[in-house]
């Protein structure tokens, strides 16, 4: 999470599928740099390209500013042009806020990541030109690109530092090969109720609302009130754990009812105000 790191140990070593190269072209701090690795490491990419950084390499402070994103920083090459840069790729993609009069194909990052994905698995080495903080990629550098890719973002100010950049980029593109479910939870020790299950709580409950004297006077209602209420539980997706509770509630508010009146006439409730009548 954001700001926080889980535990001390290493970061684990990277999956085996090759990845995209990161290149960062004239990056003016060490921290930018850092934050960038650490993106980087999220999305499971290690490998990162320094293009003439204003403040040379090595930095401490990319060190300081990568949260033990040491693998990708350990492994950073230096390179005095990005044509020396990407002299070894096959394909390369260059971020930019807008073509700037290249006519070039333009991709969103989720775009590109399937076909930096599709690119990879047959072969291609892939990388990624990103510019610096201020000024961006200028046009010597996008014309070598093959493509561009451009976030889409709130036209009235669509500023990203180097970091989220990266972290954008390589999120789309970790993404594409995800197979995290969409929408999940954890039920422990539990498990979601059968419908048995649902139906025998909710016999039990119109059982004791009946017991109760709740529909007596509205018996034509029961129906009704009884369809809205199996709706609102099915609708909950109760685990196991939750209809036996809910079985104990129902079954203690049971209980409880003879003792109710003693109950109440001892703290005055009768005949007050939404209390019971006498």
């Amino acid at each position: 999470m954001a700001g926080t790191i889980r535990d001390r140990t290493p970061p684990a070593d990277l999956p085996a599928a090759p990845a995209p190269v990161v290149i960062l072209v004239r990056p003016q701090l060490g921290e930018n740099i850092g934050t960038a690795a650490r993106a980087m490491l999220n999305c499971a990419i290690s490998e990162m390209r320094l293009v003439s950084p204003r403040d040379g390499w090595p930095s401490e402070r990319a060190y300081s500013a990568s949260s033990r994103a040491d693998k990708v920083l350990d492994g950073v090459k230096l390179y005095d042009s990005v044509a020396d840069a990407i002299a070894d790729l096959n394909y390369v993609y260059a971020t930019a806020a807008r073509p700037r009069d290249l006519i070039k194909p333009v991709a969103t990052p989720r775009h590109a990541a399937g076909e930096i994905r599709r690119r990879m698995a047959a072969g291609d080495r892939v990388g990624i030109l990103f510019g610096p903080e201020r000024t961006g990629l200028e046009n010597d550098d996008l014309v070598l690109a093959d493509q561009i890719i451009t976030v889409p973002l709130n036209p009235t100010y669509d500023s990203l530092n180097l970091a989220q950049a990266v972290l954008l980029v390589g999120y789309e593109w970790y993404l594409a090969a995800d197979d995290t479910p969409e929408k999940q939870i954890d039920y422990g020790d539990t498990r979601v109720a059968t419908k048995g299950e649902h139906t025998g709580f909710l016999q039990h409950l119109e059982a004791e609302l009946e017991a109760s004297g709740f529909f007596a006077n509205i018996p034509e209602k029961q129906a009704g009130i009884m369809l809205n209420i199996k709706t609102m539980f099915e609708r909950a997706e109760m685990t196991e754990q939750e209809v036996r509770t809910m079985r104990g509630v129902v079954r203690a508010l049971a209980l409880g009812r003879p003792n109710r009146r003693r109950t109440d006439r001892k703290r005055g409730q009768i005949g007050e105000p939404g209390g019971e009548s006498a």
